[in-house]
């Protein structure tokens, strides 16, 4: 996510040689269109944003959550070959108890790459300290690490696994416009396999892209059940409510010093 224009540039470019191949009616290439022109505005207009995401991940063998976090996400920005702001995460939980305020900060390129995490939740609360995002104890209770949360990295995901499913004829894609997810209107797009092959990661996924933002609020992906008749097996579930673009985040929103926030202020990174 960090080598973003780089990144952009590849999934425009394979943009092109897929679009040519592909059929015009086919929906799994105009899902593709639609994301590549989603992540080109995330790239060009949107520098940063706050939200409410509620997850559910499939971790040791069974399903977590769900979680209600409070989330401040800044994008990369580039001023010619140097970085002019960094990508930065803030995150504070707000359900459930166990986790409730705790809070998380993560600037690329800061700190030695660590992020700094306050406990909360209900044993020593305001113990902090600092920890790698891909150690042991930052991923025990999530499937991916912190430097790949936000709606930008669920967008170039879907055009990965897009591109790589436009042309297996084992896949389909269903589009239904007009569907509705916590109140906002969007697309529903399901994307699945009809048969079970080794190499398939999910049975099927859904995403809910919100027709006024043009953003990904919704994704959810199933595995196939452990044996016939048996439902299938939900993966990973989050739902981004309460977007607010471009509100303006500074260098102070990404401080555990912030007075707004419950570090120890003491605490030296």
């Amino acid at each position: 996510m960090r080598t973003s224009f780089f990144f952009v540039t590849v999934i425009l470019a394979a943009g092109n040689a897929w679009s040519e191949d592909a059929h015009p009616e086919s929906p799994l290439a105009t899902v593709l269109q639609r994301a590549l022109a989603g992540y080109e505005r995330m790239e060009t207009e949107i520098r940063d944003y706050s939200c409410i995401l509620t997850k559910r991940e499939h971790i040791d063998g069974r399903l977590h959550g769900p979680e209600t976090i409070y989330l401040k996400i800044r994008h990369e920005q580039l001023g010619g070959e140097n970085i002019e702001q960094p990508f930065s995460v803030y995150l504070r939980f707000l359900r459930p108890a166990a986790v409730r305020e705790r809070e998380v900060i993560y600037v690329e390129g800061r700190h030695k790459g660590r992020m700094i995490v306050r406990n909360g939740g209900l044993r020593l609360p305001f113990v902090t300290t600092t920890l790698p995002p891909q150690s042991a104890a930052a991923m025990q209770e999530s499937r991916y690490p912190i430097t790949e949360i936000g709606v930008k990295t669920l967008t170039e995901r879907l055009i990965e696994v897009g591109k790589k499913k436009l042309q297996d004829e084992n896949c389909e894609t269903q589009v239904v416009a007009g569907a509705k997810i916590n109140g906002r209107v969007c697309t529903l797009i399901q994307v699945g396999h009809r048969e079970r092959r080794d190499d398939h990661t999910f049975q099927f996924v859904r995403v809910f892209i919100d027709d006024e933002l043009e953003l990904p609020v919704y994704y959810v992906a199933y595995d196939w059940p452990a044996k016939p008749g048996d439902p299938p097996v939900m993966l990973e579930e989050y739902t981004y409510t309460d977007i607010k673009l471009n509100v303006g985040l500074t260098d102070w929103d990404f401080d555990h010093r912030n007075e707004h926030y419950l570090f120890l202020k003491s605490f030296s990174p």
